[in-house]
């Protein structure tokens, strides 16, 4: 017993590190939304999803993935409706690493676009997995 009170602090970190680990998995945001580039392409081949990145205009030059629209995430709020017409389609939102493209998600869902989703990885996990980008 003494152990344990001479080292509480030990105990302590243990307890929330691991509880850090678990949230994600417990608070049920692990992945909502999320789609890594093998699903993100079967839904663009099966479904015809629409492909949104929300980059800058400068990095969405440098590549992007292939039908991607550009409407850069400060403007998707006014210029989503524009772009992506129907609602009940699937669409896939794209960044550089993923970030963004998750904020973005929230935005779109809020517009009501319920199957909206994220590019887990952005652009990096695209071109990690060896698919084609367009520039």
């Amino acid at each position: 017993m003494s152990f344990f009170i001479e080292n509480w602090t030990l105990f302590a970190v243990a307890l929330a590190s691991g509880g850090m680990l678990l949230w994600p998995t417990l608070s049920g945001s692990a992945g909502a939304g999320s789609l890594n580039a093998s699903e993100a392409v079967r839904l663009i081949n099966r479904e015809k999803a629409n492909v949104v990145d929300v980059c800058a205009p400068e990095e969405f030059a440098a590549g992007h993935v292939g039908g991607a629209k550009n409407v850069p995430l400060a403007e998707l709020e006014a210029k989503l409706a524009g772009v992506v017409k129907n609602k009940t389609a699937p669409l896939i939102l794209v960044c550089a690493s993923g970030m963004r493209s998750r904020r973005a998600v929230a935005v779109a869902k809020k517009l009501g676009y319920e199957n909206a989703h994220s590019l887990t990885g952005g652009m990096g996990a695209w071109r990690a997995a060896s698919l084609p980008v367009e520039k």
